[in-house]
């Protein structure tokens, strides 16, 4: 199978053949869904933490006498119905939220991801993203372009994040020059996993030769 490439003018630059195990794997829901809830897991960071009627401070003196007062009777201010009292049931630190994603599993459900976007024409391929000097205006121009030549509406007018680029290697021109549009995140393509993918609607790969058989080399 085979797709087009853009330059960053948003000109046709030339195909590329892109391997079926990755850019045409089935869709498995199930995967993506083992996958992607894993590493949201993985994600927490587990600190919430709550003190119970035992750890609160005050509460060693009968609040007042058992009976006369005309009041309800009660033992102790560390009564989770007292103000400042324990929580019952609340979180605890020790709660472990790890889950363990094998690479096959995470390839898998990536490449069944990328899959779905392809079919649904939510990637780009651009053979390379270049700006003369470190300036918002010129990254703002290439997505322009690249909006025209994609189809992808959406580019000129999001303000909150809706693409998500992928870059081969470091470029500081390019990092700090798109890094103030609204409309995009960038990562590099050796961190792009089916979380962030699945979190933008369009994904761009930039320097699709070398990208596509990184990719084929994870699976």
């Amino acid at each position: 199978m085979e797709t087009k490439i853009y330059n960053q003018k948003g000109k046709e630059a030339g195909k590329i053949a892109l391997p079926e195990k990755v850019f045409a794997a089935k869709w498995r829901a199930d995967l993506v869904h083992q996958v992607v809830e894993g590493m949201r897991s993985n994600k927490r960071a587990g600190t919430a933490d709550t003190k119970g009627r035992g750890e609160v401070r005050g509460g060693g003196k009968k609040p007042w006498k058992q009976k006369g007062t005309g009041r309800a009777r009660h033992g102790s201010s560390r009564s989770p119905i007292w103000v400042g009292g324990g929580v019952t049931h609340g979180p605890l630190a020790e709660k472990n939220y790890k889950r363990k994603i094998s690479k096959t599993m995470r390839a898998q459900a990536l490449f069944s991801v990328l899959s779905k976007k392809l079919k649904n024409k939510e990637i780009i391929f651009v053979d390379s993203l270049e700006l003369a000097e470190i300036k918002t205006k010129g990254a703002q121009e290439v997505m322009a372009s690249l909006a025209k030549a994609s189809g992808w509406k959406i580019i000129s007018s999001a303000k909150k994040p809706k693409i998500l680029i992928a870059i081969f290697d470091r470029n500081e021109k390019i990092e700090k020059g798109f890094r103030n549009l609204p409309q995009l995140e960038m990562v590099f393509l050796k961190n792009l996993n089916p979380l962030d993918v699945l979190n933008y609607k369009y994904l761009l790969i930039e320097r699709p030769e070398d990208s596509v058989k990184f990719l084929e080399s994870r699976g």
